[in-house]
């Protein structure tokens, strides 16, 4: 590729002013020969200059304006003037019509051949400003929205937009629209969007007049901008997604999960992917997983003496530990830690799950199929005959799997497992109302951990916050502080934390040790509040107060701890 006598120039500019050497846009624009990119995105990337400060120089030098798109107000009347496939293609956004002349964003506005292919194309003078590269492209998927330029290519490809909504009866018709490149191009365009949002969770959910599209961001589900065309290639989009994940695309009768797994830069990642037939067409649910994530037993936001704790319970050679809490508490998360910690040459570990989220090396997974038979109750007969010194059972659900893992934990090993319910002392309870008896449970239960997420404040907007009387009291009451002085903070919301305030997600714990003095209740059938007025009694931090520890650490919000623990009742004393 050629490089532009534009590059050369605003490089020259850049070495004038001092922002790079010489021999930096040498470096510069031999990079720029491979990549295609304009020269001033290749010097940022190479860690050259800083982006702001060089277009801030080249506005001053070419006299023309440098925006910053990020505060920029664009009426939909001027974005319907430039269609998304030419806004994608030339990497451009307008932002104003003026003079008879359409004022574009653009990252290289000396570039004439673009220029005057814009003229042509849209039939307007056009008029070039200076806007950073990642500016256009957020600006493009904001304005837009999400795969907006693949999905106007596929209207324009139709001859009549209905007959791409109709659903084929085939499975060969369906495998080729999903084969589609563009369809494909889509797909994928969905999944870095979701990836880059740090997303969790991915719901395409049909109705009457629309697919919806959601992603869950640190526990919050988010409407994503996609055009409303996206409903008319709903088949085509479910097929391709079964392709990959390796499911019956012609079955659009019965709910069916699978998985795929992708690779983004370097880091592998993996989809569980679930169907659901709806009355508008099949919904689906992608779950992103990413094992980099969990592996640390002391990331998970446990506090240093809970974290203590753990480290101790999960050593000992026989026993059972519950941790408990809703669906998409972080459970399992806390499992795969803790199994991480003690994984070694010398300890054999065999879990059954339902579904495997996360595969760890050295460690033996069973996935649960009830189709052949195969429930938690068969998998931990048949593990116990594996000699294992270590067993994770994916949840118990029912008195015969209760059974098994109270039974071979008083056999010599040392079982994890969860539990739904709201705190750590409901689990005792929960137990007995399977049908386990109260003295199996007294003998072999270590530890029951409680759990729930909560939103971290965002580093980059986290400012202290005045706290209402209220505020300040009930933290003063739940802690114990006295007349100690305390700050709390906010995330006030920018570009990094998409203007939430939050970024990224945390654990708050309650921990039950198993003490003579519980066990004795366990024995005699004492209610949860009984149980865990003496656990606190014993030194034990309710999820509530340990969630406020955290809010005058820094890390949380106090609004984000009531959220999550609402139905948190503290026993009178």
């Amino acid at each position: 590729m050629v490089v532009s006598r534009s590059g050369i120039l605003i490089g020259q500019i850049l070495i004038d002013e001092g922002v790079i050497t010489s021999e930096q846009l040498e470096i510069g624009l031999k990079e720029q020969r491979n990549s295609g990119h304009f020269i001033c995105r290749t010097l940022v990337e190479l860690g050259f200059a800083k982006e702001e400060r060089l277009f801030e120089i080249l506005s001053h030098q070419l006299n023309i304006p440098y925006i910053k798109l990020k505060n920029k107000d664009i009426e939909d009347l001027i974005i319907q003037k430039v269609p998304a496939k030419f806004a994608s293609h030339y990497k451009i956004i307008p932002l104003e019509f003026k003079d008879n002349s359409l004022i574009i964003a653009m990252t290289d506005p000396l570039d004439v051949r673009t220029l005057d292919d814009l003229r042509l194309l849209l039939g307007l003078e056009v008029k070039g400003v200076l806007a950073s590269e990642s500016d256009i492209q957020d600006a493009i998927r904001r304005y837009y929205g999400v795969g907006a330029e693949t999905l106007e290519r596929m209207i324009t490809q139709k001859s009549d937009l209905k007959e791409s909504r109709i659903e084929a009866e085939e499975a060969q018709d369906l495998e080729d629209m999903a084969e589609d490149a563009s369809i494909i191009k889509f797909v994928n365009q969905i999944l870095s969007e979701a990836i880059k949002s740090r997303a969790t969770d991915v719901h395409l959910e049909p109705f009457h007049d629309e697919l919806r599209t959601r992603f869950r961001i640190d526990g919050i589900l988010y409407n994503i901008n996609i055009p409303e065309t996206i409903k008319y290639f709903h088949p085509a989009i479910v097929s391709r997604i079964k392709i990959m994940a390796h499911l019956n695309i012609a079955e659009h009768r019965l709910p069916q999960d699978g998985r795929i797994k992708i690779k983004v830069e370097e880091h592998e990642l993996d989809l569980r992917v679930s169907t659901m037939p709806t009355a508008f067409g099949e919904a689906v649910h992608l779950r992103i997983l990413s094992p980099q994530f969990f592996l640390e037993l002391g990331n998970i936001g446990l506090s240093p003496e809970d974290l203590a704790i753990i480290e101790k319970v999960i050593k000992i050679p026989h026993g059972v530990i519950f941790v408990t809490g809703p669906t998409g508490s972080g459970k399992s998360t806390t499992l795969y830690a803790a199994l991480s910690r003690i994984n070694s040459d010398s300890v054999k570990i065999i879990t059954v799950e339902d579904p495997i989220e996360y595969q760890l090396k050295g460690i033996n997974q069973i996935q649960v199929s009830p189709k052949i038979g195969l429930s938690f109750a068969t998998g931990l007969r048949h593990i116990l005959r594996h000699d294992p010194d270590v067993i994770m059972v994916g949840e118990v659900r029912d008195y015969e799997t209760a059974e098994i893992t109270i039974r071979a934990a008083l056999t010599g090993h040392l079982v994890f497992s969860t539990l739904h319910t709201n705190d750590a002392a409901g689990a005792v309870t929960r137990l007995i109302d399977m049908g386990v008896e109260p003295f199996l449970l007294s003998s072999s239960l270590e530890c029951l951990i409680a759990q729930r997420l909560v939103r971290v404040i965002c580093p980059k907007c986290k400012a202290p916050v005045a706290a209402s009387k209220e505020i300040t009291e009930e933290i003063r009451k739940n802690l114990n502080l006295g007349a100690r002085d305390f700050n709390i903070f906010e995330g006030k919301g920018c570009e990094e934390c998409r203007f939430t305030g939050f970024h990224g997600r945390t654990g708050i714990h309650e921990i039950i040790t198993v003490s003579a003095a519980i066990r004795d209740l366990i024995m005699n059938r004492a209610s949860a509040q009984q149980t865990k007025q003496k656990a606190i009694s014993e030194g034990m931090r309710t999820l509530r107060q340990d969630g406020l520890a955290k809010v005058i650490e820094g890390i949380t919000t106090f609004s984000e701890v009531i959220r999550v623990t609402q139905q948190e009742e503290l026993p009178e004393e």
